[in-house]
């Protein structure tokens, strides 16, 4: 059986959807998978070793110049494509009328969330397998659970898995334990005032750590190179293509974040994570993993430099302790 995942963003969305994946893959061996995702997120999505062929959309960049020739060509290429994937189902993991459109030009049956479940209900016009998923459970429980009942099985949710390894790289001459600070998002509500990042890297610097800090775009740079030259010994890794930040962030000892993506990607690898959320509720999407967890500002108060700490530290105590109790669960 051949079956087409459209999940095309964001990058949180993707990850979330790695568990179901790695569901499927274990109850259904005779399914081979592939994905349609937006071009930003190929690299993402090509972690997950399950994954064959990846089809990339420009849904965003196409919107900005709908009447360009261009974009025609790249709109039809796409529909060749996925119709030359003959596959044999589409799930549209999304609930979109965007993904559901995408979904549509592959030619296949589609399998999404029902009118109830879905997050646009006017994307299920195009869907003719229809399934009913709680809206109240959290991204990736809901996306497990409709997987399994698209593709005949009951997802074991007691346990949770991403399959995916970071990539090859890493930060040369780096020597022992690093921290990797996720100060950029997307929107300025949701950022951690940069005195606080440099206390944080001040406290990591003092307890032999060598914090890491990259950026996306200018404002970032500004946040990362004040980071820098307050604690020397934190490393500035220059703007670099996503893989490339995925390999260092995937060999980090510890990660601190803000809500945004690659701190989803690091809880996803099982790293220890703490994730700072300012402005959005982390109950439903926030990220998930074995050693990760949220900090959330109250209504009028902050998180503190000394709060991160502190569940930084549980976090690396939890993660040292693991392996021994998985050893003394074996014997």
């Amino acid at each position: 059986m051949k079956v087409l995942i459209v999940k095309t963003s964001s990058m949180g969305d993707v990850i979330h959807t790695f568990p179901a994946v790695e569901d499927a893959v274990r109850n259904r061996p005779d399914i081979s998978f592939d994905w349609c995702v937006e071009e930003p997120f190929a690299g993402i999505v090509a972690l997950h070793p399950a994954i064959g062929t990846i089809h990339k959309v420009a849904v965003r960049r196409w919107r900005k110049k709908l009447f360009d020739s261009e974009t025609w060509r790249e709109m039809a290429s796409l529909r060749r494509a996925l119709r030359a994937g003959n596959y044999d189902l589409v799930i549209d993991a999304q609930g979109l009328l965007k993904s559901a459109l995408v979904a549509t030009q592959a030619g296949a049956p589609i399998a999404g969330f029902d009118r109830a479940s879905a997050r646009e209900p006017s994307a299920t016009l195009f869907y003719q397998r229809k399934y009913a998923v709680p809206r109240d459970l959290h991204a990736i429980e809901r996306t497990r659970r409709l997987f399994g009942l698209a593709l005949g099985y009951q997802p074991d949710l007691s346990t949770l898995e991403s399959g995916i390894v970071p990539p090859a790289g890493n930060l040369p001459g780096i020597q022992g334990r690093t921290a990797f600070l996720l100060h950029g998002t997307s929107r300025e509500d949701k950022k951690w005032p940069v005195e606080d990042w440099i206390e944080t890297a001040r406290e990591l610097a003092g307890r032999q750590f060598t914090p890491v800090a990259t950026w996306s775009n200018e404002a970032e740079k500004k946040v990362a190179e004040a980071i820098a030259a307050a604690v020397p010994r934190t490393v500035l890794v220059p703007k670099s293509p996503l893989a490339d930040v995925a390999a260092i962030l995937g060999r980090s000892t510890l990660v601190i974040g803000a809500d945004t993506g690659l701190t989803h990607l690091a809880a996803a690898f099982d790293l220890p994570t703490v994730a700072i959320f300012l402005a959005t509720e982390p109950g439903l999407t926030g990220p998930r993993g074995k050693f990760a967890s949220t900090l959330m500002a109250p209504a009028g108060g902050k998180v503190t430099p000394a709060e991160v700490m502190a569940d930084a530290e549980r976090l690396l105590a939890l993660r040292a302790i693991s392996p021994l109790v998985g050893k003394m669960g074996a014997k």
